[in-house]
């Protein structure tokens, strides 16, 4: 039974004086954000970390010889080749590394990764890389985010949220314009994809809010076969009623006014860029 004095409610003054009987709260000591892209993350009220690059390289390159590797991934054959050879954790034979380049081809690329010194020959027709990486998605992620860069983006890869719910950490995030851009990037072809990875990334998105959201599959193959289909039933089954989606370029296509998904075909950071100047418009006032 509950007395008259509880039912009694209690006062501004009872409020007050509570208030400044107690401890104080203690602010918590968060690190300064370092770059607009992780800040609009924290004003989101969100906590990023940024995480070690699973990569095949050393953590901290040169400027030229990032500038030379970079130049490399900008060709699709060198990374459909790279993402073998990442494969190999005990080594690969260049020619067992993709069945869709000549050995001669394999060959070539090996060698380039010698002389950058990512990986070494260990016998007359094998070799290994210098740094063991899990799979070609941290390189993919250092790769776009560098390209970005060039753009005058700000950028954080392999970013940490530790939310539940939160779909795993995000492989891109930019910032210009007073924009958040978030890209998702799959080296997976589009056969290896399942719903999971969709709920994932739409799970994503709906605890960023970016303006404009990419979802990238670097692969040569088209979207509308099975990428699409999966991004329009994810989106369905959380209740977006859709029309059909809009194609500005070659399998470049816009899923929402401010959802895209685009291949790797011909040129991959043209692709990404052609969607942000998509989004970008669509976000930007009529004349």
């Amino acid at each position: 039974m509950v007395s008259d004095a509880m039912k009694k409610k209690t006062g501004a003054y009872e409020l007050e004086l509570r208030a400044v009987s107690g401890p104080p709260s203690g602010a918590r000591a968060h690190p300064v954000p370092t770059g607009e892209a992780i800040a609009m993350l924290v004003r989101r009220g969100l906590h990023p970390e940024r995480t070690v690059g699973d990569v095949p390289f050393p953590q901290s390159l040169d400027n030229d010889l990032a500038e030379k590797f970079s130049e490399w991934l900008g060709h699709y054959a060198f990374r459909l080749f790279l993402r073998g050879a990442i494969r190999g954790s005990q080594g690969f034979l260049p020619a067992k590394t993709t069945r869709y380049l000549s050995k001669a081809q394999s060959t070539q690329y090996a060698e380039i990764l010698v002389d950058l010194g990512f990986a070494e020959k260990i016998s007359r027709c094998r070799y290994r890389m210098q740094w063991p990486a899990q799979n070609f998605g941290g390189t993919l992620e250092w790769y776009v985010g560098r390209e970005l860069r060039r753009y005058g983006f700000d950028v954080a890869t392999g970013v940490k949220l530790h939310v539940r719910g939160g779909g795993g950490d995000l492989d891109v995030v930019a910032a210009a314009e007073g924009k958040l851009v978030y890209l998702e990037l799959k080296s997976a072809p589009p056969r290896n994809l399942d719903a999971s990875e969709f709920a994932a990334f739409y799970d994503r998105l709906n605890l960023l809010r970016p303006d404009v959201s990419i979802f990238a599959v670097d692969t040569a193959l088209r979207l509308s076969d099975k990428v699409l289909p999966m991004l329009r039933t994810e989106f369905r089954r959380r209740g977006h009623a859709l029309d059909a989606p809009t194609r500005f370029a070659s399998q470049q296509w816009a899923i929402t006014p401010h959802v895209y998904a685009v291949n790797g075909n011909r040129d991959l950071i043209a692709n990404i860029m052609k969607a942000v100047a998509e989004g970008f418009r669509t976000l930007s006032p009529h004349p």
